[in-house]
């Protein structure tokens, strides 16, 4: 039987940039932000209202001035409609249950929709990722869908290998992120992060954790290099991610670094948009690339920053 075309479909936090969506023809359901003035807008992947050093400045100043809303059911409902009513089948992607109400919000959407369209068959996938993460994962699945994939073959390797995609990178303040919920165990590293970089790793239900620490920058991509050596798998066929708030140069510097040493397919770098840079505030410089499959309780990745920094030993 032949496969019918099938959508592949996001919210906003998977922090693809419009020309990224287009190139991998992933549809992004927008969310919401509220500004400190009073507006509502709906999130934008491109940067029209503010540039990107305004807005991290801004959102600098006034961190509590900026809200985000995810899509409401009814929103989803639209969006799903809008496919449903000529039979074409959804994939669609939400940033990790742990955050948000999203997946939710989809899941009630979804059980809307096939009442009302029968024949089309729409899966809601939690990506237990937020960020660059989620929308690594959506640049696969398209990757697959091109390579002539089926629906069910794309929606399984999504839910079977979500767990394989890795963070591999720092944040200057962790106080946004611990604030909203982004990021576990950090009060224990409150007070020590002057020229110290916490070396942030997803964990097992798609949470930032630290799992590490380096003092200075050096010292900090040095670590990350050799994590990522011990974690990526097959490496030639990598695209990779490095995602910054405010920290353009530090990208620039771990992308050429993981060009010389990683020696990837390739190595984008991405902007955080605001639906995400909200909540993550500036100072974040992070790689994101499909390896070995995280262990639920990190002991795996610690063991392996454990021993860069005892030497090796």
């Amino acid at each position: 039987m032949e496969n019918k075309s099938f959508v592949i479909m996001a919210d906003a936090t998977c922090d693809l940039s419009e020309e990224l969506q287009k190139q991998y023809d992933i549809v992004v359901v927008p969310s919401h932000i509220s500004l400190p003035d009073g507006r509502s807008l709906s999130s934008f992947h491109k940067w029209e209202e503010f540039s990107r050093e305004e807005f991290y400045a801004k959102l600098k100043a006034d961190p509590t001035g900026y809200k985000t809303a995810p899509p409401n059911v009814a929103e989803f409902h639209d969006a799903f409609e809008k496919y449903a009513k000529d039979g074409v089948d959804i994939i669609i992607v939400t940033i990790s249950g742990g955050m948000s109400g999203t997946y939710n919000f989809a899941l009630s959407a979804r059980k809307e929709i096939v009442e009302e369209y029968p024949n089309c068959n729409i899966r809601v996938i939690d990506s237990m990722r937020f960020g660059p993460g989620h929308g690594l994962i959506m640049v696969h699945a398209s990757m697959l869908r091109a390579e002539g994939k089926s629906f069910d073959e794309v929606a399984d390797f999504i839910e079977q290998n979500r767990n394989r995609f890795h963070q591999a990178g720092w944040l200057d303040d962790l106080s946004f992120v611990a604030k909203q919920g982004r990021i576990t165990h950090a009060k224990a590293f409150f007070g020590t992060l002057a020229g110290v970089k916490p070396i942030g790793e997803f964990d097992y239900n798609g949470l930032t954790t630290v799992i590490g620490k380096a003092k200075g920058a050096k010292s900090a991509y040095a670590m990350l290099i050799d994590y990522i050596k011990n974690t990526i798998e097959n490496p030639e066929d990598q695209l990779i991610f490095i995602a910054q708030t405010s920290r353009l140069a530090q990208a620039e510097a771990y992308k050429k670094l993981i060009e010389e040493e990683i020696r990837p397919k390739a190595v984008i770098i991405n902007d955080v948009f605001p639906m995400c840079g909200i909540n993550i505030g500036p100072g974040l410089m992070a790689a994101y690339y499909m390896g070995k499959p995280i262990s639920a309780d990190l002991s795996e990745e610690r063991a392996i920053i454990d021993r860069f920094t005892n030497g090796g030993k």
